[in-house]
């Protein structure tokens, strides 16, 4: 082993901080001797420890307290606490430690930011990252600061995530593109969400990724000659009328791009915005809004706008406090150019977020200012009522997470913003629990409408309430906020609990008739054979009567019979045999003992498993295996969208998953073929496939419109080879205008 070069380390590790002091340009010398000091503590906690790169560990948090100081704009107590994040995590220092050097300020967010040991508790369902998260997000009701500083640590996490093996870079990629990515936005840093969105996509559609960045580059210089030529009226015209602006362009993400391309349909070829042009002004705050609409003017004089594009978010910011024109023209070459028109302060706050929000913030509050306090006070009141495991709790948090918003009034002209297709139920929650627990109907707009009514911006909205009105089950169908949800279960669950109590007393008597002495393994039984989530589900109805004696009796028969009853009727006749392990004990286990990977399609493990039918995999694809609650083993393709959401939530489960090298049974896949209706169209795709490939169809489903013909065809194939040379002989069918694989169907397709 080559023994690490001391002084070249020092060097780096100094230069590094030298970055971190650059970024923040310390004004009094006595925050620079605080930062130095917390500096110094890390850098002698963490001397022997390195990270997967092999650099020393104590370069992450040099580079955190640099993002939080340089991206996100935080001062002297957050970079102290960024230095200091891992101490408490992996070293001996404890919070007493860092209290009696730094304070209780720093030891208060330190212990926010320390993460929960990962331990795989085999008696529990929830998610370690899932237990992480809400602890992390407890911390809001002390201090904000420390979801940004992890927000940092996320993002140097994904830019140095090349060192860690390919299974932990799938997880954490997809915890970060479900929780992290909208968590950032929320906080107003699209600069860190974005970075955070196209590094999740590197590593989850690396081909994806790969193709569209080298398209970015290779389009450079063309890209760069029609921006000159489309600003040059415009920053004539902005001179001629004294501005002092700035503008640029900024390639739109290789995430944003990858989604619509799916949303659409279309291949890279055909996405023509691949930039936007931004344009910030020099000017006072209270002539912001004037000139922002001045700048408008000056576009349209040169190009035609195109109306149902523009976005007025000056008038009404987002909730978390983004303000910007954005309106797209037609450029003078027929493509469609959108324009982003800013303040210097709108444009800091976009950036910069939460963080650039507060420093500008004057003394009297703002809208900007209640739509942020009521977001935090919404996150609290969730985190103070919701007693659910972690994964539910991560379910519900993500209906605070959503991107596009509709705005209401209610009756006195107040504003709220809601997410998109939310109901007159989902508005009753958010201006409180009770009128949403007691809601029966509203007035949208002074027209009667029902719970399940969906709101659109511009709605005024009056709840009608009832005191005999309770929440209902169906209710969870009406809604889509996270606060809705979560407070229709704690309602849902207050009620069941009046009559648990009684379900328990019947359900003990109804074991007493027939002579079982441990209700913990027969109602376990019941939960299994009737899918409850919980006991107290079973206890209530046990007491309104839907689980009677019957079905009891017929469920310790089953037992009787399989052996699991048998030790626990009295009375007792044999000693309890050691108990057997788990397939999921016995996967996890074999996991953590052998590094190599679980072969799909190997007999050696001696384990079954099931490909998933919302990806279908098939060999030659990235796949990842989960060890499901009832012990199935699924197989999903690496990126497939349930898959992501599964890793950012049951990280613990994920078995490293290949294809076996002599796989030699066919896979069930789709393809859709778009094309001209033309006499000899379906023979020709037919032979290609059976003839010249060999492969059999399952199914051909054809449509035909107009002279255009769509066909969906389900066959079988032995590799993603197999398919792809498919792919692309059926590209050279003279007729055929499009092919492309689908991954998502349901035997027959249609």
């Amino acid at each position: 082993m080559v023994k690490p070069d001391t002084e070249k380390e020092r060097r780096l590790i100094v230069n590094h901080y030298r970055r971190l002091l650059h970024a923040w340009k310390p004004n009094r010398p006595e925050d620079r001797a605080l930062v130095r000091k917390a500096f110094n503590f890390a850098a002698e906690a963490h001397k022997d420890m390195r990270r997967k790169s092999g650099e020393p560990y104590i370069i992450h948090p040099v580079e955190v307290a640099r993002l939080v100081a340089s991206e996100i704009g935080l001062g002297k107590t957050s970079i102290v606490c960024a230095l200091l994040h891992d101490v408490v995590e992996d070293t001996e220092y404890t919070l007493s430690d860092i209290e009696n050097l730094f304070g209780k300020k720093v030891a208060k967010i330190i212990d926010g930011l320390t993460k929960i040991e990962d331990i795989f508790d085999k008696n529990s369902s929830y998610s370690i990252q899932a237990e992480n998260f809400k602890k992390m997000l407890l911390t809001l009701s002390d201090d904000v600061r420390v979801i940004l500083i992890k927000l940092a640590d996320r993002l140097h996490n994904m830019r140095t995530l090349d060192a860690m093996p390919k299974h932990k870079q799938l997880k954490i990629a997809s915890e970060t593109l479900m929780l992290y990515a909208p968590l950032a936005h929320r906080f107003g840093l699209y600069a860190i969400k974005t970075e955070l969105e196209d590094l999740s996509l590197k590593y989850t559609e690396p081909e994806i990724y790969k193709a569209i960045t080298e398209k970015l580059q290779e389009t450079a210089k063309d890209r760069k000659l029609f921006i000159n030529r489309f600003i040059y009226p415009i920053k004539k015209s902005l001179s001629r009328q004294n501005f002092k602006y700035e503008i640029f362009s900024r390639n739109k993400s290789a995430f944003s791009i990858w989604e619509k391309m799916k949303r659409k349909e279309i291949p890279l070829e055909e996405v023509y915005d691949l930039f936007a042009i931004r344009i910030i002004i020099d000017t006072e705050p209270e002539n912001e809004k004037v000139d922002c609409w001045k700048v408008y003017s000056s576009i349209t004089d040169n190009y035609r706008p195109n109306i149902d594009r523009l976005r007025d978010w000056i008038s009404i910011p987002k909730a978390n406090g983004y303000e910007a024109l954005h309106t797209t023209v037609m450029s003078k070459d027929g493509k469609w150019v959108e324009i982003q028109i800013r303040s210097r302060r709108m444009d800091e706050i976009a950036e910069k977020g939460f963080a650039a929000h507060w420093r500008y913030k004057n003394s009297s509050p703002t809208e900007t200012d209640t739509n942020i306090d009521r977001w935090l006070k919404r996150i609290r009141d969730m985190l103070q009522s919701n007693d659910s495991e972690s994964l539910d709790f991560v379910d519900e948090f993500q209906g605070f997470l959503f991107v596009d918003e509709i705005y209401v009034f209610t009756p006195k002209g107040e504003l709220r913003n809601l997410p998109v297709n939310s109901t007159v139920l989902d508005f009753a929650y958010a201006i409180h629990s009770e009128i949403g627990d007691t809601c029966i109907g509203a007035k949208v707009n002074h027209q009667l409408a029902s719970l399940n009514h969906r709101l659109k911006s511009g709605d005024q909205v009056e709840i009608i309430t009832s005191k005999k009105q309770v929440p209902k089950e169906e209710w969870f169908k009406y809604v889509v906020t996270g606060r809705a949800k979560t407070q229709i279960k704690y309602a849902i669950k207050e009620e069941k609990k009046k009559f648990a109590g009684e379900g328990e007393e019947k359900f003990k008597k109804y074991l007493d008739q027939i002579g079982v002495s441990d209700p913990n393994v027969v109602s376990k039984r019941l939960q299994e054979k009737y899918n409850y989530s919980s006991k107290l589900a079973l206890y209530y109805d046990i007491a309104k009567d839907l689980i009677g004696l019957k079905e009891i009796k017929a469920c310790c028969a089953e037992g009787s019979k399989s052996g699991w009853l048998s030790l626990f009727t009295r009375p007792f006749t044999k000693s309890k045999p050691e108990e057997q392990k788990t397939l999921s004990e016995i996967v996890m286990k074999e996991i953590k003992q052998n590094k190599s990977d679980f072969l799909v399609g190997d007999d050696v493990h001696k384990i079954s498993y099931d490909i998933s039918s919302c990806c279908n995999p098939i060999p030659g694809d990235d796949i990842i295996g989960f060890v499901q609650p009832d012990e199935a083993i699924i197989i999903h393709r690496t990126n497939c969208p349930e898959a992501i959401s599964q890793m950012s939530k049951y990280g613990n489960r994920i078995i490293k998953t290949k294809w076996h090298d002599k796989e030699t049974v066919g896979f069930l896949t789709g393809i859709r073929i778009n094309g001209i209706d033309k006499q000899g169209f379906i023979n020709d795709v037919v032979k290609l496939i059976t003839e010249v490939h060999n492969l059999n169809i399952r199914s051909f489903h054809l449509d035909s419109e107009g002279g255009i013909v769509n066909s969906n065809i389900l066959l079988y194939v032995y590799s993603i080879q197999n398919l792809n040379n498919v792919i692309r002989d059926l590209k050279k069918i003279q007729n055929v205008k499009k092919v492309e694989r689908i991954t998502a169907f349901k035997s027959p397709i249609k």
